[in-house]
């Protein structure tokens, strides 16, 4: 980002509550928490339920911040240490609104590819595969984490430079309307959605309204000149293609399939769909830690549009990752990244912190901390992913609540336990009051009731684990993020 004090004014509606020494100089980032604040940045006073950024706009400018957006009247000590420092003080209609206004303005300066991409589950791992391939190459921004909401989505196209060859935002959503509000002002050239599941239907009813929702990115790409990537494998992958009107609008189709029916799938595709840009994956086997191992297949792309393969290995663990590396690996050959370039990209790529990450516990067993965040499909990816896991001792899994599911939720929550119950799990603790129903549909489908613990506690759960956990078992600890189950990922490695 690099605009100007008149610009930033300009585009947010603004009016200038203190002048700045210099009203051409450049601003060059943004915050919202003054803790962060650095010479050039803007800092936004964010109201909150806690605290009010208002109270802090006066340590921003101390830290270096350059400008300050305010919806309120400021103390004259506030005013007058603005002024001595040179610094700007900007009156807005809407703070929080500001931050997108900023953004849009400087998307308009962006010579780069915007690439955009959503989806229920896996999200952020694709949007650092597809990062990491394109790094490999190109210069390249990317989604901090998980920041895909209103704040983080234009944080993301700030911190690119005018110059950057390649912008990949992460968009999240939690009801109609809000990817179509995102694009509005990102834009994206291109864009990804990486599955429909079933996250959020708590808001929107059914996976088809998700489906509906999902497809608003694809909507927005250009005519013309966008291109879109679906993954093949998705039941409701015809439908936001259909929505979209992808073919009508001449957005070109390329299509990302990790499945195990992907060759098939292809070998009886109709000639028109055979003819689109297609990446998948063939002979995928896991190791004895759960990694993916597979040939990559690549067709139809501009720079090599026969048929090319190479091999691939992830060091990201679960079957599911297969479907990510090859939707990564569809942006990659569509941007011109040779294939055996995107296959090392991705084999250098790592795990989230909190998702399928493996730390080694001081007691001498693993625990797999996939605690960050959860529904159901990312649930069943991950047990799935666990059980794969060699290890010498048990398999004990720690599952606790998923939420946003709404009226949904006692009959998802009851699906993980049925799927549970087909799996090699040693120990199934429970923890939460919807996860009761995981625990009971598990015992209904015949696991071992001896093997089910309902936990109505975290020190029930420890209590329990301290008791059967030994050197060579692996922990899994899987849940929404609310539940808190960090701590017992943090209480089983120290």
């Amino acid at each position: 980002m690099r605009l100007n004090h008149k610009q930033i004014a300009a585009c947010t509606g603004g009016s200038f509550m203190v002048e700045p020494l210099d009203p051409r100089a450049l601003a060059t980032g943004l915050t919202w928490d003054s803790r962060d604040a650095k010479p050039g940045d803007v800092y936004v006073a964010l109201p909150g339920e806690r605290v009010d950024g208002h109270d802090f706009v006066g340590a921003a400018l101390s830290g270096g911040a350059v400008c300050a957006l305010v919806m309120q009247p400021l103390d004259e000590a506030v005013r007058m240490l603005a002024a001595e420092l040179g610094a700007s003080v900007i009156e807005v209609p809407d703070t929080a609104h500001a931050v997108a206004d900023i953004a849009r303005e400087w998307r308009s300066h962006l010579h780069g590819r915007v690439i955009a991409l959503t989806g229920s589950t896996g999200k952020t791992t694709t949007k650092n595969l597809v990062r990491d391939v394109l790094a490999s190459t190109l210069s390249t921004v990317a989604t901090a984490g998980n920041q895909n909401n209103e704040l983080g989505v234009p944080k993301t196209l700030l911190a690119a430079e005018q110059d950057t060859q390649a912008v990949v935002v992460e968009m999240g959503m939690r009801g109609a309307g809000q990817l179509a509000d995102l694009c509005d002002y990102v834009r994206p050239d291109w864009g990804l959605v990486v599955n429909v599941g079933e996250s959020h239907i708590e808001l929107l009813g059914s996976r088809e309204n998700i489906a509906r929702a999902k497809a608003e990115l694809l909507c927005a790409l250009p005519e013309g000149t966008g291109r879109a990537f679906v993954n093949a494998d998705d039941d409701y992958a015809d439908f936001v293609r259909e929505h979209a009107r992808l073919d009508a609008r001449r957005v070109e189709t390329v299509l990302f399939d990790g499945s195990a029916a992907a060759a098939e799938r292809r070998a009886q595709a109709d000639a028109a769909e055979a003819a689109r840009p297609a990446v998948w994956a063939e002979q995928v086997e896991l190791d004895e830690q759960g990694r993916p191992r597979f040939r990559l297949h690549a067709v139809g792309f501009a720079d090599a549009p026969e048929e090319e393969t190479a091999r691939c290995a992830l060091t990201l663990r679960g079957l599911h990752n297969v479907s990510n590396a090859c939707a990564a690996t569809a942006v990659g050959r569509a941007c011109g990244i040779p294939l055996a370039v995107c296959a090392d990209a991705l084999a250098h790529a790592e795990p989230e912190a909190g998702r399928q990450e493996v730390l080694r516990a001081r007691g001498g067993f693993t625990v797999v901390n996939d605690a960050y965040n959860a529904n159901p499909d990312s649930m069943r990816a991950s047990l799935a992913t666990f059980c794969a896991l060699d290890v010498p001792g048990k398999h004990v899994a720690v599952l606790g609540d998923m939420g946003e599911l709404g009226s949904y939720a006692p009959a998802c929550h009851a699906g993980i336990g049925e799927f549970a119950a087909t799996l090699p799990l040693d120990r199934l603790v429970c923890v939460g009051e919807l996860s009761l129903h995981i625990a009971d549909a598990a015992e209904r489908a015949g696991m071992d009731p001896q093997r089910i613990v309902r936990a109505g506690s975290l020190s029930e759960v420890f209590g329990d684990l301290d008791a059967c956990v030994e050197p060579g078992d692996a922990v899994l600890v899987k849940a929404s993020h609310f539940m808190g189950l960090t701590r017992v990922v943090e209480g089983l490695v120290n």
